[in-house]
């Protein structure tokens, strides 16, 4: 009797939007063979200071990287190949991509000093390929980004449906149709599991088409006499593009401004998109009279080296914006970025710059599922399984329900290192695999426990202070030398008079210090670390991060 077993594993996407990497198993337990799906991150916020990027762990592939027989890749969103770079060294199986995506790989894959090392290979749209037990077909599906694709994932035991991020767009603009016509083929031949996208489970109706967020986006364009900078996410290439037919319709030369801004439409450009629009250089667009002008920028989130939020501050070195013009936001508000985006938009606003946002015209759709469109999904696959991913928690417990008020028989909202057993058998939850955060702190991969965020946290909160003691061989110790930061003064610092109450207690410390104690480096480190706490807590109502150094002489 076989013991051979399909699983599914994600690492990273069922606790967050983002930071997408899923694997498929085949065979018995001791002796798997692995597929990997995505290898995407996420970003920092306000709560892991220093940190830009955020990756899954993949410590469960790592020990397994001579079981993979291939990474796949659905799109070229960063949330799925934004880590493909700083992990493929730990798992070393080749890359199978769709030509626009793998031009995107292949620039992560040059700065991190891979190109010519990971083997990248293209798939095309359609495409079927075997991997080892897998065999792997490519599903055409809509999103907001050129070739999206799901993947019908089939094995001895069943097919599996994995849908990448998608939605049913009747008039993508670019790229082709939504393939109806696959996704019920699938579902008559019999679909075991289906593991979906649950970004906008708790939207009802559907996400909407490009071509109505392109004719809704030249009219406001029309409506400006000024210079307009229209911000939307570079990705999305329809957006780019409707952005380039609403400057033809309305006499304007397009500047793209960012640096992923340029590196998109460098992408598109390599698999024929884009081709009949000519950009101008920032220098040029600031010689032509404002109403001939539209900038198309990067930073619709805020980011604060983004090009839009350096206009705002005003220290962009070739972009300016003032009086007259306007700014046009073509993109959603990704959850965590409110304070961000209202930070910049006040800037702008204190130049005098007009906002349009998606309140004001219908200038934005969602490249997610609502409601409606999952459930034609649903109908079309008829999956046995739902497996709900691609969402914070609320998202994935929901989409379960979801799935089961549609009479799909089984619906499992799985953790990120949870192992599902699809088959043989019912479908249920057999083990844990460990999972993890891996943080890109400058140019250093650090794993979450070792990247020092609770101090930086504690530091942003408390502030700092810094000891130092010089202990002679002979004589009397001299008073205790403090420096503090982080703390409410206009130097930054705390000004003479702010330190008495620390200084005294620091000194008075050291003088209890018996000749033994003296001799005695950690013991004067706690008994001035204690002291100096206590007081600080006394005089400010902080617990401020404290380091003592001893000098001797």
């Amino acid at each position: 009797m076989s013991k051979d077993e399909f699983v599914f594993a994600p690492f990273g996407g069922c606790r967050e939007i983002g930071m997408n990497l899923n694997a498929y198993g085949y065979g018995p337990p001791d002796a798997r063979r692995w597929l990997v799906v995505d290898v995407g991150v996420t970003f920092g916020d306000d709560s892991t200071p220093g940190i830009d990027l955020i990756l899954p762990d993949p410590a469960f592939l790592e020990e397994h990287a001579d079981s993979i027989e291939a990474i796949v890749l659905t799109h070229a969103h960063e949330d799925h190949i934004g880590a493909i770079g700083w992990l493929w060294p730990r798992l070393r199986a080749p890359i199978y991509a769709t030509p626009f995506t793998a031009y995107l790989v292949n620039e992560k894959l040059r700065e991190r000093g891979l190109d010519g090392e990971a083997p990248l290979h293209i798939l095309q749209l359609k495409d079927r390929r075997s991997f080892g037990p897998f065999d792997v077909e490519l599903v055409t599906l809509t999103h907001s980004i050129p070739e999206p694709n799901g993947l019908i994932i089939r094995t001895p035991l069943g097919a599996v449906l994995h849908t990448g991020d998608w939605k049913i767009d009747p008039d993508p603009q670019i790229g082709e149709d939504f393939d109806q016509a696959k996704i019920e083929a699938i579902g008559r031949e019999g679909v075991l599991a289906m593991v979906c996208d649950s970004t906008n489970v708790f939207e009802e109706g559907e996400a909407g088409s490009e071509a109505d967020a392109r004719k809704a986006l030249s009219e406001v364009v029309s409506r400006h006499a000024g210079r307009v900078a229209i911000t939307s996410f570079a990705s999305n290439v329809a957006r780019v593009e409707a952005a380039c037919l609403a400057a033809r319709d309305n006499d304007r030369s397009v500047c793209l401004v960012g640096r992923s801004m340029l590196r998109i439409v460098d992408a598109a450009r390599s698999v024929g998109l884009l081709k009949e629009f000519e950009f101008i250089e920032p220098e040029m667009a600031a010689q032509l009279p404002a109403r001939h002008v539209l900038y198309l920028c990067t930073g619709s989130q805020g980011e604060a080296r983004a090009a839009l939020t350096r206009i705002a501050r005003g220290d962009h070195p070739s972009v300016s914006l003032g009086e007259g013009d306007v700014v046009i936001f073509s993109s959603r508000v990704i959850p965590g970025n409110e304070k961000a985006i209202g930070a910049m938009q006040n800037m702008l606003a204190d130049r005098n710059i007009s906002l349009v946002t998606p309140r004001q015209a219908d200038i934005h759709v969602s490249g997610h599922p609502c409601r409606d469109e999952l459930r034609r999904m649903y109908a079309w696959a008829k999956p046995k399984i739902a497996i709900p991913v691609h969402g914070e928690r609320r998202h994935v417990m929901e989409h379960a329900r979801y799935a089961r008020s549609l009479q799909v028989p089984v619906a499992i909202a799985p953790n990120n290192g949870d192992i599902v057993r699809l088959a043989p058998g019912p479908a249920q939850i057999v083990d844990e695999a460990p999972t993890g955060r891996l943080y890109v702190d400058g140019t250093i991969l650090t794993p979450e426990h070792a990247a020092g965020l609770g101090e930086r946290r504690r530091m942003a909160q408390n502030g700092y202070l810094a000891v130092s003691v010089t202990i002679p061989r002979t004589g009397e110790i001299a008073p205790p030398q403090i420096a503090a930061r982080g703390f409410s003064e206009e130097d930054g610092g705390l000004a003479d008079d702010g330190l008495e109450p620390i200084d005294a207690a620091a000194d008075d410390a050291v003088s209890r210090l018996s000749k033994a104690e003296r001799g005695d480096d950690e013991k004067v480190e706690k008994v001035l670390v204690r002291a100096v706490r206590k007081a600080a807590e006394s005089a400010f109502g902080k617990r401020p991060l404290i380091d003592v150094f001893v000098h001797r002489i």
